[in-house]
């Protein structure tokens, strides 16, 4: 990418996160739930590590990356809602009169979804410190958690994009969502230790790059980190964001064409 286009990538992130910035409701509103998780959950399901299999005695240890991952999941599912708005507003037609760089307009989506995913996970990580979670695996661990919901966020943020593009309808966002939220959620180890799940719920599991960015995470953050489950996770979240921004971006030249 050329140093004009990474400019104006820049400029066209500044301008989405200004509009963050100045609705700082919507920042407070996007941790409520992962705060009700980590207190509520927390404490409701801290005995279920006596079941075994969750390689920590705390669960607020094994529930924290869950945490992280399922909000950077929730939060990025809805990128495409605020494509969908500026489509409807007419702004993004406005900039395709322009001759700032198309490949800008649609990386400045990801760039803003990947830092709004790690400020809100670093959040979530430092309330988890708070509440009495340790985390064995210190700064490095800490750091592949982020980068792997960065990940996350990147895949579902992309393909949020490339949905608001194709369908421009509010009510089919909210209902795919809706949708695939749970299942993705549940679908994954986020609350219980994968002995502890029933066979065929552990073997979808081993295909929802959810449950990826979670053991990842958690490989990481363990006191004897488990370097293959991290690499081989973590490279296929990578693999996955690379075609979601792919795709993102050919759906992008697709609606240019038809306007």
């Amino acid at each position: 990418m050329s140093g004009q286009a990474l400019a104006q990538t820049w400029y066209m992130t500044q301008r989405q996160l200004m509009a963050i910035v100045r609705q700082p409701v919507f920042l407070a509103i996007s941790l409520v739930q992962p705060v009700i998780w980590l207190f509520l959950f927390g404490n409701l399901f801290k005995k279920v590590v006596e079941l075994g299999g969750f390689g920590t005695t705390s669960y607020l240890d094994y529930l924290i990356p869950g945490i992280v991952v399922m909000s950077a999941l929730g939060s990025s599912m809805w990128a495409g809602m605020g494509t969908l708005e500026e489509i409807e507003r007419g702004t993004l037609n406005r900039f395709l009169t322009t001759p700032v760089s198309r490949n800008a307009l649609m990386n400045a989506n990801v760039v803003q979804n990947g830092i709004a995913t790690a400020v809100q996970s670093v959040v979530i990580v430092l309330l988890g410190w708070a509440a009495g979670a340790t985390y064995q695996g210190g700064a490095g661990g800490l750091l592949i958690l982020v980068v792997a919901s960065m990940l996350l966020g990147t895949v579902f943020g992309a393909l949020s994009n490339a949905l608001g593009m194709l369908v421009r309808r509010r009510e089919s966002i909210i209902g795919i969502n809706t949708f695939l939220l749970l299942p993705l959620t549940f679908l994954s180890s986020s609350f219980m230790a994968p002995s502890q799940m029933p066979s065929w719920m552990r073997h979808i599991a081993d295909f929802n790059p959810v449950n990826w960015a979670m053991v990842a995470g958690r490989s990481a953050l363990a006191a004897d980190p488990d370097r293959g489950l991290v690499l081989g996770r973590g490279g296929a979240l990578l693999v996955l964001a690379v075609v979601a921004v792919g795709l993102s971006t050919r759906t992008f030249r697709s609606y240019q064409k038809s306007v």
